[in-house]
């Protein structure tokens, strides 16, 4: 069977359709892993306001879950991944704008839009100031960074090289793209 620029054009076309669905199929099930994570840790911390306020209760319990859902499930779910899925949650359930803060709790997760991976969110969630967080989500949302380049940029120091930079239009270019980015979260 003879190649010609015909077959050639069609196998490319066919080639890069199953490529790019691929790619999507990733990125859902990235997408819906993360979200599950999220709504895991806001489980967990429903659970633990309502019981016992002590801190040996919320170790216990999440000791308690992860031998359950391990078994169940196997590896991904080690009391380890647990505190982290439930510090997701407080982290990043908190309102960016005045208009989420009126919503409730189950509303605002469930608009979320985790376009991230789950590395990636584990790594902003190690960045303390919520603004420095917040500017390397956008940024790498943005700019479809790697972990990699995450981290690249946050060891480089690029927000704070950005917020000390005397270039005042940068950090109005920044700050128009952060409010056009939050916009189109709505």
């Amino acid at each position: 069977m003879s190649s010609t620029p015909a077959k050639t054009s069609l196998f490319e076309r066919i080639a890069t359709l199953i490529d790019h669905s691929k790619q999507n199929v990733l990125r859902t099930v990235n997408t819906t892993m993360v979200n599950t994570y999220f709504e895991i840790g806001r489980y967990i911390v429903e659970e633990q306001q309502q019981g016992a306020a002590r801190a040996e209760y919320g170790t216990a319990l999440l000791k308690g879950l992860a031998i359950l859902l391990t078994k169940r499930y196997g590896k991904g779910f080690s009391y380890t991944n647990l505190e982290q899925m439930r510090k997701f949650y407080l982290v990043f359930s908190i309102p960016q704008t005045v208009s989420e803060e009126s919503d409730n709790s189950r509303d605002r997760s469930l608009k979320n839009n985790f376009t991230l991976s789950w590395s990636h969110y584990l790594k902003l969630m190690r960045i303390e100031d919520k603004n420095e967080r917040h500017f390397y989500e956008i940024e790498a949302r943005a700019n479809n960074w790697s972990l990699r380049e995450l981290e690249r940029q946050f060891d480089s120091a690029l927000y704070q090289r950005l917020a000390l930079s005397r270039d005042k239009k940068v950090s109005r270019n920044f700050l128009k793209k952060d409010k056009h980015s939050s916009s189109q979260k709505m």
